[in-house]
């Protein structure tokens, strides 16, 4: 170990050892630390718990088919009705419990009066999931993006 001293003659010599002292004191603290703080982590209340099943109950809701030809005919899945008995039909499954689905058919000849009457009168009868169904075939593809010049 290197000790400090008033001789004129080392006082040239860089000093070559690392002292430990304070590093060890340093790592002490913080173990003394984590020992007293460890075991406030792992502090728990022991509870029984109840078993429960992990299957995942899956209630398919059934699907509307609604649609409506170029004459603004309503089909409800394919049986002609009125307005008057589509907004009956609604009312009546709006108020089930698993909402089912409405899928809209709209030919596309039709006036969009018809298909907005039709989407009123599910909203208001509470249906939350009604979705327009389109022939991929005739949507016209969209554009390409401009590329830009460098």
């Amino acid at each position: 170990m290197a000790f400090a001293s008033f001789d004129d003659k080392r006082n040239s010599a860089p000093m070559a050892e690392i002292n430990m002292v304070p590093l060890i004191d340093v790592m002490l603290v913080l173990l003394v630390i984590f020992i007293v703080t460890a075991p406030l982590l792992s502090h728990s209340v022991k509870l029984s718990l109840p078993k429960a099943s992990t299957q995942v109950m899956a209630i398919k809701a059934e699907k509307i088919d609604l649609s409506i030809d170029a004459q603004g005919e309503r089909f409800w899945n394919g049986q002609p009705v009125s307005r008057e008995e589509a907004v009956a039909r609604f009312a009546a499954e709006g108020g089930k419990s698993v909402q089912p689905e409405l899928l809209l058919r709209a030919d596309q000849a039709v006036p969009y009066k018809a298909v907005a009457q039709a989407l009123a009168d599910a909203s208001r009868a509470g249906l939350t999931r009604i979705n327009f169904v389109t022939d991929p075939e005739l949507a016209a593809p969209l554009p390409a993006p401009a590329a830009s010049a460098p």
